[in-house]
């Protein structure tokens, strides 16, 4: 119990930059209580207790804001940072190393009993601010779901969700298994990185293939003025404003946060 205990507590310091030291962790963190507090609520209820379970998670979310249903499993490491208003479900799944911020529902759309209602999330999932995981499906391990998205299907691994509904970016390293053999990557507060955002990577393929053809153009106007060179006529003579036109393909980049 001790060496769990030291593990979440371990996990708060590596990845919150605010957390100065262990008692700190110990007496200030609501989402390590809320932790301590499932679990003994979550054996009350696997061993029959199921009311007072229910009576140990009511208390708990009085007391930390977190609401997590005592059916619910969830492994080593995981960190709820701030996490007032968070919602976990009865049937949801939670791996080793996950990090869930404030107000994240991982909730279900099914009304039939003993069935798979709620998520499941693989190993170091950052599940960002405001998220609504919806479903019995699978987040694979280390993906990222971004803030505000509404996931209503599979995420695979090492994926990032955004927006809503949810899009997928596909995982750069590929596979599943490139997840797994791959060195861990350096954790990302909120699941944000530069990379992720769909519309500025399709507003960056456009300024690049915008840019292309102006360096095309700049090249036909050079061709066309040494063909004329032997015969100047004003029809051929290119426009001043047209030849000095440049295509700030930099700093529209800046603007879309390349």
């Amino acid at each position: 119990m001790f060496a769990r205990l030291r593990s979440d507590i371990q996990c708060i310091l590596d990845r919150d930059p605010a957390a100065r030291n262990a008692w700190e962790v110990l007496t200030c963190y609501p989402g390590l209580h809320a932790l301590v507090m499932h679990r003994r609520a979550h054996w009350c209820w696997n061993h029959g207790f199921k009311w007072l379970g229910r009576f140990i998670s009511h208390v708990s979310r009085w007391l930390t804001g977190i609401e997590i249903h005592p059916g619910a499993k969830i492994g080593e490491r995981v960190f709820f940072d701030h996490a007032m208003g968070v919602v976990v479900g009865e049937t949801a799944e939670i791996g080793d190393g996950c990090t869930i911020y404030q107000g994240v529902t991982l909730g279900g759309t099914s009304l039939y009993k003993g069935e798979k209602r709620h998520p499941t999330l693989g190993r170091d999932v950052v599940v960002s601010a405001g998220a609504k995981v919806l479903g019995g499906f699978e987040v694979g391990d280390g993906a990222k779901i971004g803030s505000n998205a509404v996931v209503i299907k599979p995420v695979p691994a090492g994926a990032t969700a955004v927006g809503i509904p949810a899009r997928i970016i596909p995982s750069k390293t590929g596979t599943s298994a490139d997840v797994t053999d791959a060195p861990r990557p350096q954790f990302t507060a909120y699941g944000i990185t530069q990379d992720d955002d769909p519309l500025s990577q399709a507003m960056r393929k456009l300024i690049d293939s915008a840019s292309g053809q102006e360096n095309q153009i700049a090249l036909l106007w050079q061709a066309i003025e040494k063909l004329s060179a032997a015969q100047v006529t004003p029809d051929c003579v290119p426009d001043e404003a047209a030849r000095k036109a440049r295509f700030e393909a930099e700093q529209l980049n800046q603007l879309v946060g390349k």
